[in-house]
């Protein structure tokens, strides 16, 4: 599910670059991982596990669709053709369980992090990079261990059949979205590659079917313009972002559907959306100027909108709030009440990134001994109970950081322009009682901030224009905050 992802090119000694460092060392978020792990995970790597039974389906030339700089490649496809119609999806999904063994130092760490960390400038990685981006990680031209997925889809994309066993791997490719969107739209992308907008397209169709939403939230970039100065860009995902997610949730789902019918597994759920929330967002869409017909539901809202549009952009980031209430759901024997993920409008499971998110091993691990009519591990058992908690802490922990960068962030792109005058929506207005605070989304540039009351200020009007004048913003000591502004404050900035 989406993060309002950020990355910064920054000189190390600018203001945001040590805000950032020092949130890292007030939340004790770890620099180092601990040498009895660093050194198992060296062992590991000098000599791994002999693989016995395991496929060999290095004969298969898979490839990998991630950011350019990504080295933790969780996940690699190749995708064909299936003699008498349809499509097969052969999806490897690294085995970090190969290389982690259970109550060892890496896995005890493992369960400190839980999740992988991304800062603007930086990541903490789940597991020590010798494993993330080396041995376990499906890197071109590395043989590496996985969990192969092999699911065929009809002509229309849904799902005829489903395998799963452990494989050994050889990704021969490693390709970016851009990229791939580029030879896609050229019409020279190979039929492995061009395929995925294909069976991506299907499976949006069969998404829309259901009622179920995918969240294209675009990513922030700050960059420095100038020692100290910085600007706020947006990327907005691509559509082969969203074929290569369909991939990802197809097999999620996949997953949830082995672990029911066997009868013991871990599934994401989320309840539906309350009224509450959905009528936020309509005062939200008003705010931002976002068309919201009386009779339309939310989800087709949704697929409306461009994310090259900054105020469909915000939107976008506050439909995130439909996602509160995401959980994780242990059972073993009788299937929960609650199973299904509303906004995938489905059962699904995280399974996809075990690199860089705890529970994807041990759901790997529950699905192979479905597929295979066996009990779990003791080892998965054991933990099963504990693991809702502790992805529950561990996302907590990552969303509170993220809105800390972004707040860091932000500030560091205004810290030079406090006293000036914007322009801006009422996106939220605190309650009746004290309606002359809130919150205002900037026209330019995609600033959200608090709107503090003056002796004079007026009551705030929920989606209405809104001049406002910047009083703090320095990264590490204060987020942007704002006052309304008289209307001789000066000019817009």
């Amino acid at each position: 599910m989406p993060h309002r992802l950020m990355s910064c090119s920054d000189a190390a000694d600018s203001p945001l670059s040590q805000a950032l460092r020092e949130l890292r060392e007030r939340e004790q978020v770890p620099a180092e991982f601990p040498a009895e792990a660093l050194a198992e995970a060296e062992a590991v790597v000098k000599a791994p596990p002999i693989a016995v039974g395991v496929q060999d389906a290095t004969d298969i030339p898979f490839f990998t669709v991630d950011p350019p700089e990504s080295m933790d490649l969780d996940q690699a496809m190749h995708l064909s053709r299936r003699s008498g119609g349809g499509y097969r999806v052969r999806y490897a999904i690294a085995d970090v369980a190969a290389f982690v063994t259970p109550g060892g130092a890496i896995d005890a760490e493992a369960h400190r992090r839980v999740t992988t960390l991304y800062f603007p400038d930086t990541r903490v990685p789940l597991h020590p990079e010798i494993l993330s981006e080396g041995a376990a990680s499906l890197l071109p031209d590395q043989t590496a261990p996985a969990l192969l997925w092999d699911i065929d889809l009809d002509s229309s994309g849904a799902v005829a059949a489903v395998r799963l066993g452990r494989a050994l791997v050889r990704s021969i490719a490693k390709l970016d979205y851009a990229g791939v969107q580029q030879t896609i739209d050229e019409g020279t992308a190979e039929e492995p590659v061009a395929l995925l907008r294909d069976i991506g397209m299907l499976r949006e169709e069969i998404e829309k079917a259901r009622g179920g939403i995918s969240l294209g939230v675009p990513e922030q970039e700050v960059v420095e313009r100038s020692p100290g100065h910085y600007g706020l860009e947006y990327r907005a995902p691509l559509p082969a972002d969203g074929w290569n997610a369909q991939i990802s949730l197809l097999t999620g789902m996949a997953a949830a559907d082995l672990m029911l019918t066997a009868g013991f597994g871990i599934l994401r759920t989320l309840p539906p959306a309350q009224r509450s929330a959905v009528e936020y967002l309509r005062r939200v869409a008003k705010a931002l100027d976002v068309d919201w017909p009386k009779d339309t539901d939310y989800a087709t809202v949704i697929r409306t909108l461009n994310p090259q549009r900054a105020n469909h952009a915000a939107f976008l980031q506050e439909c995130t709030t439909l996602l509160r209430g995401a959980g994780y759901t242990v059972f073993d024997g009788t299937p929960p009440e609650q199973a299904e993920h509303a906004a995938v409008a489905d059962e699904y499971t995280h399974c996809t990134a075990p690199l860089r998110r705890l529970v994807d091993r041990y759901s790997g691990e529950l699905c192979l001994a479905a597929v295979e009519g066996r009990e779990p591990p003791q080892w998965v058992r054991d933990a099963m109970p504990a693991l809702p908690e502790e992805m529950a802490e561990g996302s907590a922990r990552a969303n509170r950081l993220e809105r800390e960068c972004v707040d860091l962030a932000e500030a560091a792109l205004l810290r030079d322009q406090v006293g000036e005058v914007f322009d801006g929506y009422v996106i939220d207005v605190n309650d009746r009682k004290d309606p002359v605070r809130g919150t205002v989304q900037l026209y330019e540039p995609a600033v959200i901030g608090r709107v503090d009351a003056t002796p004079d200020a007026p009551e705030l009007s929920l989606g209405h224009r809104l001049r406002v004048r910047l009083t703090e913003a320095e990264p590490g000591e204060s987020a942007v905050r704002f006052v309304p502004a008289t209307a001789d404050a000066g000019s817009s900035a």
